[in-house]
């Protein structure tokens, strides 16, 4: 009888931070594998954008990877390092490593919103 009552916790549930975390990276790992297109429309707003501006982002996408690529022999691997939210803001700061070729690291924070139950980067 005890299993049952032990059992049956939520505590393995993601915690919105987790969530945020994961989405960030998978936009990274999106744009490291030429996703520009899925990279950009991560970003909050790009939805009401015109065509032709969410074309240029797409390219700024993929020349951001290219210059990357020239300074640091590109990026190899994306890690999540943690997710704090603020709280008045309600923005979820996503601080992830970005492993260079070069063996370069460098940390950037991804400040991300949830929008209709998506995260998206703002």
């Amino acid at each position: 009888m005890l299993f049952l009552f032990t059992s049956c916790g939520g505590d393995n549930l993601p915690s919105h931070e987790d969530i945020a975390a994961k989405a960030a990276k998978a936009y990274y790992d999106s744009l490291l594998s030429g996703g520009y297109a899925y990279f950009s429309s991560g970003c909050v707003g790009t939805d009401s954008l015109p065509l032709h501006y969410r074309e240029q982002l797409q390219v700024n996408a993929k020349q951001y990877i290219l210059e990357l690529k020239k300074l640091h022999n590109g990026i190899n691997e994306v890690k999540i390092v943690t997710a704090k939210t603020d709280s008045v803001t309600k923005v979820t700061n996503v601080f992830l490593t970005l492993c260079f070729g070069d063996s370069v690291n460098e940390e950037i924070v991804v400040p991300m919103l949830e929008e209709n139950g998506v995260w998206k980067m703002k």
